[in-house]
């Protein structure tokens, strides 16, 4: 298949490199709050935003959504839709907010997504998604990727997923984030679609052998660095890594930067909740909510002394009337006590082997 090279456009960040690892997409999930936790965990991962439906920037005026603080880049915005005109004001749009790539989503199973047409639908008309794609390049200073699954419903990944892939990089395209699974887009629920059916990684690795000038990252049920780092080792560009993420954020992103992109040092969470207190302060005195912000932060101390209980005060507390960041500080400060006391049984221990030896 031929291939063709186009100018990698870039925005503010060197957004190649971050997608070494990069935080996937998710609805309900990934918003500004969710994503600014994230930065303070990792200085280099490259974060997305939910999926911003193109209709709602250009015919509903929806810029609200492109909201983000300076301090997240590198991000990308992803782009649902699939008039190639929306699409492209869309992309310039974001380009114009900011961001610093602008992302298509082609993987999404929901129903929701599937009566704009939008999303993992969008596997089934390759031929639309160039077109697409070429009018947002056309729009967008900044980079313009793909995120896609390896195919949808009865098709065939095996061929399906080259013949994408190379349809859309014909149309300019040069980085593409693989979901190793098919979608089921009549039956299955989107839940249901993180497990069934089973993942394929060894396809989007044989698609590096066909496409070696694409950059690919591979996505799909990744839950520890332990995990990106052989996927990386295996030929990949880049790793996505989703709902891990999400749940244990320090376990992906606090040791991230070292032993992704080799650079930085391990980042405490202890300290990351005390950066986010004056930042969830700013957000109540914009009029915001702190459970708004202590949401995303529940699995912050997951695996880790003190977790059940830093867990139980934001889940309990944040949501009440004038709750503020000084709230954080008190489920700090138990975790910092548990953590004390499990110390403490250690050393016990320790003199309790040793006076018996």
């Amino acid at each position: 298949m031929a291939e063709q090279e186009y100018p990698i456009k870039q925005g503010k960040s060197d957004v190649s490199r971050a997608a070494r690892l990069a935080i996937a997409p998710m609805m309900d999930w990934t918003d500004r709050h969710c994503r600014y936790l994230h930065r303070k965990l990792s200085r280099d991962t490259l974060l997305y935003t939910e999926m911003v439906t193109a209709p709602a920037l250009v015919r509903g005026g929806a810029t609200h959504l492109l909201a983000f603080n300076a301090e997240e880049h590198p991000v990308a915005l992803q782009l649902g839709g699939s008039d190639p005109v929306e699409l492209a004001e869309a992309a310039r749009l974001g380009a114009a907010a900011g961001y610093d790539e602008i992302n298509l989503n082609v993987g999404c199973p929901s129903d929701r997504v599937q009566s704009g047409t939008f999303g993992a639908v969008l596997m089934k008309d390759p031929g639309l998604v160039a077109e697409c794609c070429a009018a947002m390049i056309e729009a967008s200073p900044v980079e313009v990727t793909v995120k896609c699954r390896i195919g949808v419903d009865d098709q065939d990944p095996e061929a399906v997923l080259p013949e994408f892939l190379a349809r859309i990089s014909a149309a300019g395209v040069q980085r593409f984030a693989i979901h190793a699974r098919k979608a089921w887009l009549q039956g299955l629920s989107p839940k249901q679609n993180r497990d069934v059916p089973p993942l394929d990684y060894a396809l989007p690795l044989r698609m590096k052998g066909l496409f070696p000038a694409l950059h690919l990252s591979v996505n799909g049920g990744i839950g520890s660095l332990d995990e990106a780092e052989a996927f990386l080792e295996q030929g990949f560009d880049g790793v996505m890594i989703g709902r891990s993420a999400y749940h244990s954020p320090a376990e992906i992103l606090a040791q991230a930067d070292r032993r992704i992109f080799g650079s930085g040092t391990d980042t405490d969470p202890v300290g990351v909740a005390r950066q986010m207190m004056p930042y969830a302060a700013d957000h109540i005195a914009s009029g915001g909510k702190l459970a708004q912000v202590t949401r995303h932060m529940l699995g912050l101390f997951s695996g880790r002394p003190g977790a059940r209980i830093w867990r139980r005060v934001l889940s309990e507390q944040a949501h009440l009337p004038g709750a503020g960041p000084e709230l954080i500080e008190q489920a700090l400060c138990a975790v910092l006590d548990a953590q004390a006391g499990d110390r403490g049984s250690e050393t016990r221990g320790s003199a309790g082997t040793t006076l018996t030896v």
